[in-house]
């Protein structure tokens, strides 16, 4: 693997998450019935900072939670030939509420149609809106995000990698060449 571009440093992507956590409160008329969750991992950091914006511009703190998707991925089988398949737990209720669906890079929409299952499983939410830092297209089903930090065109033989400091030691975003 080889690094091709820096696409975003640390302010790049403060600014996007920023400008996200506006979009956010403009669409949803305010803060008060939205809940944000991560998909993990990154997706839950990002949450993390989404939360943080939001709250300086509404002065209301928005719940968080996040979600593993694994055992929603419609792939599983792949993995598995019995997958178990678990109920995403979440430390508030869905039901009735906004919710903000947030990772760090969509793709495929494979990953954005596992959260979707997920959250259903713990209630029926009013709406669900997609918040991703990177757009790198290539969709295989009909996903879009609602909130996009930077839409960035990729072949497949090239990857995002979004760096954050509790798992990268580093912010930043890189394209990165998988051909060689």
């Amino acid at each position: 693997m080889k690094i091709k571009a820096r696409l975003m440093d640390e302010a790049a992507m403060n600014r996007a998450l920023m400008r996200i956590a506006h979009e956010i409160v403009e669409k949803n008329k305010g803060a008060d019935n939205i809940r944000l969750i991560g998909i993990l991992r990154r997706g839950g950091s990002l949450a993390g900072r989404l939360q943080r914006n939001i709250e300086s511009i509404e002065d209301i703190s928005v719940p968080v939670g996040s979600i593993d998707i694994r055992f929603y991925r419609d792939d599983l089988t792949h993995l598995s030939e019995n997958p178990e398949i678990k109920r995403a737990e979440l430390p508030f209720d869905v039901t009735g509420k906004d919710i903000i669906l947030v990772d760090d890079v969509l793709y495929t929409g494979r990953t954005a149609r596992a959260a979707i299952d997920a959250v259903f499983t713990c209630g029926r939410p009013k709406s669900i809106q997609f918040a991703v830092l990177v757009d790198r297209g290539h969709r295989e089903l009909p996903i879009r995000a609602d909130f996009v930090g930077k839409n960035v065109p990729t072949s497949h033989s090239e990857m995002i990698e979004v760096m954050l400091p509790e798992y990268d030691g580093e912010t930043a975003v890189y394209l990165v060449d998988l051909s060689e």
